[in-house]
């Protein structure tokens, strides 16, 4: 009764046809390639669900044991029952833990429309078998060789008949009968034991080298006696001269029946490696994070008159990177994430001048004036959504050239991804655990088994030995680290709130399944998930805001609640639906023929899945942000508006200073060392620089004395009043240059000095020198002798230099580039779903036999007349056309509508597809044809 009522699916658009909207949401929600552009129908969706480059995409983001699953549907029948299934994926001992976790990885493919048809008649879409069934040039990931009627295809009849004879059967009176019957002895389990037990101990051994792949190998024209066994009995086939291999059902027998060899169900556990105070934690991040602001601010700050030369192929020259490094005092590949976390966050950009270079945006000047913790979670919040990896810088592109920063060729679209799980899988764990680094790629490797292949480096190119996923894993743990994410290798508690997870105060511990195996974690706004074993937060199974439960459950969700649209740990949606797994809203919910029941939800003992790995909307992400730069702020130090002198010309800045302080300390001396406390050192050269800055003598005086905890020590008073006196005395303009002053023994001096002949002196008063050299190279060379010359102006005014803070023209932060096309929201998958289904019911809508019926997939062709009297006569009747209509655009679509009235060469229908009155020109109506009766 049942099977007559729903019967079962012929092809994957009649599987589609079958889903509600909840399931195709679904479906455009984790492959959104399939819904740009929309499809016109059903039957279109399925065509593109097909192809490769989308079946490729999608087998990229399976876990590896859904890809498992999908390997050994490739090599099953097809169609598989589902007990064939089990067997091939738990063996003939029965794996209870594979055996629980293959529902969930059968509904994760038949979510993912690669896989349709009911449990006895599974089919894995035919592009995504071709991809992953066994064949001489792409071995399968299983080890597996082809069938016995695959690889006894080119054989003769007579050397068919021979194995099949020398197997013990009887022979038959043909080939195919005679294939069949040894493909009925390999697959008997006790008839293989019996004829496995007569063979020699060589023919043993040949096949346990080869039974768990590859499953070919090389013979003579004259095999041994072990071989020619094997050979004579079928257990060996030829494929090629010289060429042999072992068919899949023999494989299979002696695998007891699994098709991999350690089947994975359950993702590796992310274990800690070391567990601290999450007090601890926090303020080491925090005092990361102070140091990360330092370190962007000095290097915009030395950047600030102008930065390094663009490179014509665009990027940060070696050598100007090494000079940032040795000015940051770090190595190379830290001071490249500096450059390019500036620049990610839209502080640093080209000034696109004819000279081009490198300088701070008006935005860093913004940036300044903020409050510390603003300014953290600026750079943090660009930082995880960037898609430029500055780990690259150094290494080589396709082209064997080399990746420079802030150059093309950095940006890698699956970045945010690995940084979104990366910290996710951080904040799974029990705060304060550091995990060690290998168990969170073993994990990474687990949920993308793919798509680190996808991207391994060619052989000499960056570096072979790791893939791009696991590169960009590490890197992800030692920027966050740099950056103040995480603190002693664990997530701070702003980390968790930069994710949209709360602080660990809010989730009472680990859940029962160890670290990182589950728990309840909040969302940020009191917004609560469940962890599943893959540390994310799905909505499934959670009561809403509401108290409504969601659309499906898991086990150990009962009693927690949450808001509509839950979010997952580390700013990660589940892929429930919009709001707590539940259908889509919109007007595509008219269509109650399509509505069917949920399907239900996976047994309690089923472990549950990586949910799909969607970043927070930029709404949300702001809200984040601004959650983690409130949790930031008490951890920071306060800035200080004090130093300590020394006797030694030093001062000591006991902590971050107050901007005014820092600025003009930073004119008047020269920093020594940083760390905790920053020393700064007073010489001739800094306070002349102040001196030159317009500052007075009595000023320097006054301000050490007003942010001075110590006495100001009698050097440094000399040393003040000592270059104050000299300042100014020689005074030097343009002619091409003079020097100026009124003591002319001192300008005898300066004449006698052999330093002096590189600047080409000459007397012309008393008081008065005349150079061939420009004022700067005057002024330079005045003080690389000793003396402390004065720029003066052409009426005779000191000039007073100010550094002159050259900045780029405003600029935005660059775009990050996407991983293919963006996630749908709830909006777009409502109208989306709404037109496929409209076009697919235009599409599928039987029709009236007639003598020139269009074909499948064409438009509806009348004559004008022929169209006006059909259309006539259904307003008269009632009766419902479909017609095929033209925009005024050029699309052309099909609809299925009931006319209400024609009139001034318009007709006012009814529109089925559309769900709405409207109006139709006739001239744009190519056709109709009316509708069978039902």
């Amino acid at each position: 009764m049942s099977q007559e009522a729903n019967p079962a699916p012929r092809s994957l658009a009649e599987a589609l046809r079958a889903r509600d909207d909840a399931s195709l949401a679904a479906l455009l929600r984790s492959r959104p390639d399939l819904i740009t552009p929309v499809p016109t129908d059903l039957t279109q969706l399925a065509t593109r669900a097909g192809t490769r480059a989308s079946v490729l995409r999608a087998l990229e983001r399976l876990d590896r044991f859904a890809l498992q699953t999908a390997e050994a549907l490739a090599v099953a029948p097809d169609p598989a029952s589902g007990t064939a299934l089990l067997g091939l994926m738990a063996g003939d001992a029965g794996d209870e833990t594979v055996a629980a976790a293959l529902p969930r990885a059968l509904a994760t493919l038949r979510e993912q429309a690669l896989v349709w048809g009911d449990d006895e008649r599974l089919r894995l879409v035919r592009t995504a078998r071709e991809l992953l069934a066994p064949s001489p040039q792409h071995p399968s990931p299983t080890g597996l060789g082809p069938t016995v009627h695959e690889a006894a295809s080119g054989m003769s009849p007579g050397r068919i008949q021979e194995i099949v004879t020398t197997a013990g059967l009887a022979s038959t009176h043909d080939s195919v009968s005679a294939v069949t019957a040894l493909t009925a002895l390999f697959t008997h389990r006790k008839k293989m034991a019996k004829l496995l037990s007569g063979a020699p101990e060589g023919s043993l051994e040949v096949l346990s080298r080869l039974v768990w792949g590859p499953p070919y190998g090389q013979v003579t024209p004259e095999p041994a006696a072990h071989l020619r066994w094997l050979l004579d009995r079928g257990l060996l086939l030829p494929t090629a001269p010289g060429t042999v291999v072992l068919p899949r059902e023999v494989a299979l027998h002696l695998r007891a029946g699994r098709a991999h060899r350690e089947p994975e169900p359950l993702p590796p556990a992310v274990e800690p490696a070391a567990t601290h105070r999450p007090q601890g934690v926090d303020a080491a991040a925090a005092g990361q994070a102070h140091t990360a602001l330092a370190t962007v601010e000095e290097l915009l700050k030395d950047w600030d008159e102008g930065g390094p030369a663009v490179l014509r192929a665009g990027g940060l020259s070696v050598r100007d990177l090494k000079r940032t490094a040795v000015a940051l005092d770090a190595p190379e590949p830290v001071a490249a994430f500096w450059v390019e976390l500036a620049y990610a966050a839209g502080l640093l950009a080209s000034d696109g001048e004819a000279d081009e270079r490198y300088a701070a945006t008006p935005l860093y000047d913004e940036w300044l004036e903020r409050p510390p913790a603003e300014r953290w979670a600026l750079l943090a919040g660009a930082w995880l959504t960037a898609t430029r990896a500055p780990g690259l810088v150094g290494g080589r592109d396709a082209k064997d050239r080399t990746l420079s920063a802030l150059g093309p060729g950095l940006d890698r679209s699956a970045a945010p991804e690995v940084r979104h799980r990366v910290l996710t899988l951080l904040a799974g764990l029990p705060a304060g655990a550091a995990p060690a680094p290998e168990s969170i790629l073993t994990r990474l490797h687990w949920e993308r088994p793919l798509r680190g292949t996808a991207g391994t480096p060619r052989p000499g190119r960056d570096t072979p030995a790791e893939d791009l996923r696991t590169r960009l894993a590490r890197w992800t743990l030692m920027e966050a680290e740099l950056l103040g994410v995480t603190g002693r290798g664990a997530l701070s508690t702003q980390g968790r709130a930069l994710l949209g997870v709360p602080g660990p105060g809010a989730s009472g511990g680990p859940g029962p399944g160890g670290p990182g195996e589950g728990g309840e974690l909040t969302g940020a706004g009191g917004v609560a998930g469940v962890a599943d074993s893959t540390g994310v937060v799905g909505g499934a199974g959670v009561v809403g805001a509401g108290g409504l439960p969601g659309a499906s459950g898991l086990p150990g969700a009962g009693g927690l609640r949450g808001a509509g649209g839950l979010r997952g740990a580390g700013g990660l949606r589940g892929a429930g639906g919009p709001a707590g797994g539940g259908e889509p809203g919109g007007p595509g919910d008219k269509l109650p023929v399509h509505h069917h029941r949920a399907p239900a939800p996976a047994p309690a003992t089923a472990p549950s899945a990586p949910a799909p790995l969607v970043p927070l909307s930029p709404a949300e992400q702001a809200v984040a942000t601004a959650t983690a730069a409130r949790l930031l702020a008490p951890l920071l130090p306060e800035p200080l508006d004090h130093v300590l002198l020394q006797a030694d010309l030093t001062a000591v800045a006991p902590g971050p200073l107050e901007r005014p302080l820092a600025e003009m300390l930073g004119v008047l001396a020269d920093v020594e060392s940083k760390g905790g406390a920053t020393v700064y050192r007073f010489t001739p050269g800094s306070v002349r620089r102040a001196l030159d800055a317009g500052r007075t003598a009595a000023d320097l005086h006054d301000f050490l004395a007003r942010h001075s905890r110590t006495p100001i020590p009698q050097p440094l008073a000399y040393l003040i009043d000592d270059v104050a006196r000299k300042h100014g005395h020689l005074r030097i303009g343009a002619a091409s240059a003079y020097v100026r002053c009124d003591d002319d023994a001192l300008l005898t001096e300066i004449l006698a000095d052999k330093r002096a002949t590189a600047l080409r002196l000459r007397r012309l008063a008393p008081t008065v020198l005349a150079a061939q050299s420009d004022p700067a190279a005057l002024l330079e060379g005045l003080r690389a002798m000793g003396f402390a010359p004065a720029a003066e102006s052409a009426e005779g005014d000191v000039l007073i230099t100010r550094a002159h803070a050259h900045r780029t023209p405003p600029r935005t932060a660059p775009e990050p580039v996407p991983d293919g096309p963006p996630p749908p929201d709830s909006t777009l998958l409502s109208a989306a779903i709404r037109a496929i289904r409209a076009g697919d019911l235009a599409a599928t809508a039987p029709r009236k036999p007639t003598g020139t019926d269009p074909a499948a997939g064409e438009l509806p062709r009348t004559s004008a007349a022929e169209t006006l009297a059909t259309v006539q006569a259904a307003v008269l009747t009632g009766d419902s056309l479909w017609i095929g209509y033209v925009n005024a655009e050029g699309a052309a679509s099909q609809r299925v509508i009931a006319p209400i009235r024609v009139e001034g060469g318009f007709v006012t229908a009814y529109d089925h597809t559309a769900d709405e009155v409207r109006t139709y020109p006739l001239h744009r109506i190519t056709g109709v044809a009316e509708l069978a009766e039902e």
